[in-house]
């Protein structure tokens, strides 16, 4: 490279990175996004479903960040310790939710093999996981349910809430039917 080239360059290239200096650096934009659906089934008989968003609560933010660590100090929502809650006193989606407001049954563990990325790694989907519960006939009977949440413990009070949701039209479940929940969580980067 001859002498004017690199003038001309370090001319173009220094303010460009004095202006990133000023301006705190690059930034990038890390985004979380969740889809719920459900589907209530009477035997072989789908009587209803739905799709909604969600929200990541405090807690999940702070549970995902904990897993990069290199010696992460929560439970990880995965096969062994992932609960789907649902329940009947929906309010709001907020960032401070902790569990369901008012619970329904007991917490579902997840179904086997759950939770998966929905893509392989490097293709397409590679950043979605997918967390997946059935309520079995004879888990529920309620009505109104209209809530959800994805949690790292059966007891609430001693896990954590990675997401919650709102369950909406309400669904009503008879002991004769059970209840699928599928979550699916997205990492976006921008």
């Amino acid at each position: 490279m001859d002498k004017s080239t690199a003038r001309f360059l370090l001319r173009v290239i220094n303010p460009m990175v004095e202006a990133l200096k000023e301006s705190g650096g690059v930034r990038d934009k890390i985004g979380v996004r969740g889809c719920v659906k459900w589907e209530v089934w009477r035997g072989d008989v789908l009587l209803t479903t739905g799709e909604n968003h969600n929200i990541v609560t405090d807690e999940g933010d702070a549970l995902i960040a904990d897993l990069c660590a290199e010696t992460p100090a929560k439970t990880k929502v995965d096969n062994t310790n992932g609960f789907i809650e649902v329940g009947t006193g929906f309010s709001a989606e907020a960032k401070g939710v902790l569990s369901c407001v008012t619970p329904t049954g007991s917490p579902e563990a997840m179904d086997a093999t759950y939770p998966v990325l929905k893509g392989a790694f490097g293709a397409a989907d590679d950043n979605v996981i997918i967390y997946k519960s059935t309520f079995e006939a004879g888990d529920l009977n309620d009505t109104g349910i209209d809530e959800a949440a994805l949690m790292n413990n059966a007891v609430a009070a001693s896990g954590d809430c990675l997401a919650y949701a709102e369950i909406t039209p309400v669904v009503n479940v008879t002991t004769a039917d059970s209840l699928v929940i599928t979550w699916e969580i997205s990492f976006l980067g921008a």
